[in-house]
């Protein structure tokens, strides 16, 4: 991998598309309520929890994701961008699922949380194969 071949504003493009991802997947209109509900976290749990940690952290993987998908990614189009970011949600959506069983999560739960995944990788592949 030739790091001079990563196009490195699109990798931080990508991972910012996460969190766009993340603000209507998760919000109460879509899965937010029922993401709420099968993790056992109240409104108020969610307020009082460390906002500067999760969104600072969160920002920190998503760039790690995106460079990670840039590295692996030959894709000199918007197409195959997003064929290999579904791919490598696949993984991911197999870790979380395999991480879930054993936390005795809903399957609703694996859904939610590892369909956001591929959405979001789906993205993040689609930006970096357009912006090569």
């Amino acid at each position: 991998m030739d790091p001079k071949l990563i196009n490195w504003l699109a990798v931080i493009v990508a991972a910012l598309s996460s969190f766009m991802v993340g603000g209507i997947w998760y919000s109460p209109k879509v899965f937010g309520n029922t993401w709420m509900k099968d993790t056992g976290l109240s409104q108020d749990e969610i307020r009082k929890g460390n906002k500067a940690r999760a969104f600072g952290m969160t920002a920190f993987f998503s760039l790690i994701m995106s460079a990670n998908l840039a590295a692996f990614l030959a894709a000199p189009t918007t197409t195959t961008g997003a064929q290999a970011g579904f791919l490598a949600g696949v993984w991911t959506f197999s870790a979380i699922a395999i991480h879930s069983l054993f936390e005795l999560r809903s399957w609703r739960l694996i859904f939610i949380n590892g369909g956001y995944s591929v959405v979001s990788l789906v993205l993040m592949g689609a930006i970096l194969g357009a912006w090569r």
